[in-house]
């Protein structure tokens, strides 16, 4: 059976940063476990050198995220990109991270749905990530529920395991109400520390609520659970996807 565990190279972006650093990551990712990889915060390389990386290592590109600037003023060029590397998803990382209204959301979510007609016949979905500040609630109603709500159902969601819980909220309910919206889930977990602060940490070394949200993506239908931790808290990010891939493995992900 194919793995369906990724890693998002977000957690890794301080090792690709040059074309040299992407293979060199690549290559160690693959021999540690991985088969797939969610590309993020790369540094400048020409799509094509990319796709040969991957396909030398043999690593399935499942997802990649994009400022929504770039989606937006330059579609078509990311669409032949997404198509070159067989990348299916697309989502920007998140947006609107302070000084939110209701107004501006209300804009962002009809900009996003006309800018998702684009994406028609293109065999690239697009999508969102999620942080917590998603959670707001106008009305009585989150912004992420209008997001479910308002949105046609080809825009796709990567939920974070870790900021939904941040935002006070259940992971596992989340991910079943995008039930076939879910395809790529961040697997990212929290801890408490001596401070009394919380800390994202490595897969099944935290708190959350790991069997209920396996078993919510299993009701969702998702395709690929991906590893990503934004902060590895002084750690090797290196040895903190290994951790995470050797327990999502134990806890009996492919």
């Amino acid at each position: 059976m194919p793995s369906t565990i990724a890693v998002q190279l977000y957690t890794l972006r301080e090792f690709t940063k040059t074309p040299a650093d992407i293979a060199a990551t690549l290559k160690r990712v693959k021999k540690m476990g991985y088969d797939a990889v969610q590309i993020s915060a790369l540094g400048p390389i020409e799509p094509r050198e990319l796709a040969a990386i991957l396909q030398g290592e043999g690593l399935f590109c499942c997802a990649s995220h994009l400022p929504f600037e770039k989606i937006r003023d330059e579609t078509q060029q990311v669409i032949d990109n997404h198509r070159l590397w067989k990348c299916p998803y697309l989502a920007i990382g998140g947006y609107g991270f302070s000084k939110m209204d209701e107004q501006k959301w209300s804009t962002f979510i009809a900009d996003y749905a006309e800018l998702n007609r684009k994406f028609t016949g293109s065999g690239v979905r697009l999508g969102y990530h999620n942080h917590n500040h998603e959670f707001l609630k106008f009305g009585g109603k989150t912004v992420l529920q209008r997001m479910y709500d308002e949105w046609d159902a080809s825009i796709h969601f990567i939920l974070d395991t870790y900021w939904i819980q941040y935002a006070g909220a259940d992971p596992a309910d989340w991910i079943r109400r995008a039930r076939g919206r879910a395809p790529c889930v961040h697997f990212k977990d929290m801890a408490p520390t001596p401070e009394r602060q919380i800390k994202m940490a490595e897969v099944g070394e935290g708190n959350l609520n790991w069997s209920a949200i396996i078993e919510a993506c299993g009701s969702a239908g998702t395709q690929w659970h991906i590893v990503e931790q934004d902060n590895c808290n002084g750690k090797d990010p290196f040895e903190c996807v290994e951790l995470s891939l050797r327990n999502m493995r134990e806890m009996g992900l492919a």
